[in-house]
């Protein structure tokens, strides 16, 4: 009979991992970083204070912006692949693999800096497990209704070129009943024994520990994802918003809890 991989508590792994000291990303001072030399100080300055669409930063300067800070993180994960490989390299802090929580770091990094460049204001990691930040993840991973919610937190970031009037803001319930889920699906991903097949060099959780880390095969395209949907809705036109935001709408009313069978569906 073969071995079960043992169930993984992703909330304590997403915890664990927003706990890290490097894990926040400052968004004044990121932005500001990238900015200062592209674009008028009247111009950082509004960015600053309303988020860069509403300042009217150029796409193209939001997009070279965001592959750049991609590819600076995912050498970093590349990094921890190649340590957890090392005997003795890494290990675990509690009952977490330390390489799975540090890969975790990385992706709430690019989440927070791509969600900053186009358009977000600050985002909170004193829960890691029940806040916006879910829905950028879930979005990595490719859960249909994250992509939704996303279409909702780009008319809330464009408010003031004229999108809040028509369209409907995302509710604290529908972030935390998608939050909820986006959790559980990743729950059901993690633990299933295909895990090994999406992560070069790993192997299913056995005793605790994943072997080789997680590498540039798993990050990069989970980055490229959020990168892709954040730089669609930015592109948009006020008028564009309005209709993806009607669309998305459908799709969150219609949204019900996820399974393992909605799991097999989507793969």
């Amino acid at each position: 009979m073969p071995m079960k991989s043992p169930e993984i508590s992703v909330e304590k792994i997403f915890s664990a991992a927003c706990e890290l000291p490097y894990c926040k990303i400052d968004r004044e001072e990121f932005l500001t970083k990238q900015l200062k030399n592209k674009v008028r100080p009247a111009q950082l300055a509004d960015a600053l204070e309303n988020g860069t669409i509403n300042a009217k930063i150029p796409i193209n300067i939001l997009d070279d912006i965001s592959k750049g800070s991609i590819s600076l993180e995912t050498s970093k994960v590349t990094l921890i692949a190649t340590a957890a490989g090392i005997p003795g390299g890494l290990a675990m802090i509690g009952t977490i693999p330390t390489d799975l929580m540090q890969f975790y770091a990385h992706v709430f990094r690019i989440a927070q800096k791509l969600a900053y460049i186009y358009g977000s204001k600050e985002l909170e990691l004193s829960d890691g497990t029940q806040n916006v930040l879910m829905l950028y993840l879930g979005t990595m991973f490719g859960v249909g209704v994250a992509n939704a919610a996303l279409a909702k937190l780009a008319v809330a970031n464009a408010a003031k070129i004229g999108t809040r009037v028509a369209a409907k803001p995302l509710t604290k319930y529908a972030i935390y009943n998608i939050t909820k889920n986006i959790l559980k699906w990743i729950g059901i991903k993690l633990t299933k024994d295909t895990f090994g097949k999406a992560i070069t060099k790993a192997v299913p959780v056995v005793g605790g520990v994943i072997s080789g880390g997680l590498s540039i095969a798993t990050y990069l395209p989970m980055a490229k994802k959020l990168h892709k949907e954040l730089s669609k809705y930015a592109a948009m036109s006020p008028e564009e918003l309005v209709a993806a935001s009607a669309a998305a709408d459908i799709i969150i009313a219609n949204f019900t809890d996820v399974t393992e069978q909605t799991l097999a569906e989507e793969n």
